[in-house]
């Protein structure tokens, strides 16, 4: 072989081992180890005990359904039905009881992480009524004119 192509060679496969031996050093014994047998996977059986002490931060829709019944009822109607209440009230972990509500982002990215209009008919954002935000309203929040909680036209405030 030339020189120009055996260099190369050499070094891809020098980089390959170099790679696979620093991998059996680093990984752990345990990483992708199941029950069934080796699985490929972000798993390491050595850690479970850690990740049961990891409080979960979302609580999920239904956890909100009990105490805020009105505004849960309301909300099943409407498009945004499928958005969890926490993607804008925040994660009820710890839920205050003082005051009795989350704080709420009420800039217009929120809505605007949504709503911007995008120009992609192939993604499911193109099903999404979306807005030029350089000339609709730009300087105004959009909770002053809209309410989340019955997004269309009749829940104008």
């Amino acid at each position: 072989m030339k020189s120009h192509v055996f260099r190369p060679l050499v070094v891809v496969i020098s980089i390959v081992c170099i790679a696979l031996i620093v991998r059996v050093f680093y990984v752990p014994k345990d990483f992708g180890v199941h029950e069934r047998g080796y699985m490929y996977g972000w798993y390491r059986q050595g850690n479970i005990e850690e990740w049961k002490n990891v409080k979960v931060k979302y609580q999920g829709t239904e956890y909100c359904k009990d105490c805020h019944s009105d505004k849960y009822e309301s909300i099943m109607t409407t498009p945004h039905a499928i958005i969890p209440c926490e993607d804008c009230h925040g994660p009820a972990l710890e839920h205050p009881s003082e005051p009795p509500k989350l704080a709420v982002d009420k800039s217009r990215g929120l809505c605007l992480r949504c709503h911007s209009f995008l120009p992609y008919p192939t993604s499911g954002r193109a099903n999404i009524r979306g807005i030029n935000p350089d000339t609709h309203n730009p300087d105004t929040e959009c909770v002053m004119c809209h309410n989340p909680h019955k997004p269309s036209l009749e829940g104008l405030k």
